[in-house]
């Protein structure tokens, strides 16, 4: 099912107490020419998400290390994006979650965007992870799923596995996925998935529900 995808993407995130940032490649924080940015304090940070004072330290640590500016743009966050999946092509996926990092929508994600993110998919309740993937999905913010957007995702995830995708891509694969993807969520089949339907769905597939719960363990 698409949307377990998300749970797969979000795990390779943390490699280590630095995540995100401890994959930068060398050298590239250097280059950024954005105004610097100073995060919020640590306790208000703390009293916002599901981490402790000394885990934002770690993770601003790492962040500030590879991310002098203090904020990561999107061709930055796709270089990163790609080392996960080298064989294959992630940028269309990179994109579509820059996007979901970057709440405010200007083109960088600050460190204040990117634990808020974080902490929601790592240690958020099941409805706050598959609200957070719906707005994934939801490509263009309009509060539903329609079957472009949900072409659009499936054709980067493919492109992104690359030669490693299973079952191997054929030309009518991704239409596949995404009549099943609407046979499943849909239920009042009005050609548009909402947010509650999404919900629902993936509360009633175990397989969803598994991946969901691999967050609650990772740190």
């Amino acid at each position: 099912m698409v949307c377990v995808n998300v749970g797969q993407v979000a795990l390779d995130f943390q490699d280590d107490s630095t995540l995100l940032c401890d994959h930068l490649v060398p050298g590239l924080g250097n280059d950024m020419t954005m105004v610097c940015h100073r995060p919020e304090g640590l306790e208000q940070l703390e009293a916002q998400t599901n981490f402790t004072k000394r885990e934002l330290q770690i993770l601003y640590r790492g962040f500030k290390n590879e991310c002098p500016s203090g904020a990561v743009n999107e061709e930055t966050f796709k270089h990163i994006y790609a080392q996960f999946f080298p064989h294959g092509d992630a940028s269309t996926y990179a994109h579509y979650l820059f996007n979901a990092f970057d709440t405010t929508s200007n083109g960088s994600i600050k460190f204040e965007e990117f634990v808020m993110g974080l902490s929601t998919l790592l240690r958020g309740t099941v409805r706050e992870k598959l609200e957070w993937t719906f707005h994934l999905y939801d490509i263009n913010n309009d509060g539903y799923i329609n079957r472009e957007e949900m072409t659009e995702i499936v054709r980067a995830i493919y492109d992104m596995m690359g030669k490693y995708t299973y079952p191997a891509i054929k030309g009518d694969v991704p239409k596949q996925h995404v009549d099943a993807f609407f046979q499943k969520m849909d239920k009042n089949k009005d050609g548009v998935v909402t947010l509650e339907e999404f919900i629902v769905a993936c509360q009633e597939d175990e397989m969803m529900m598994r991946s969901m719960q691999l967050f609650e363990n990772v740190m």
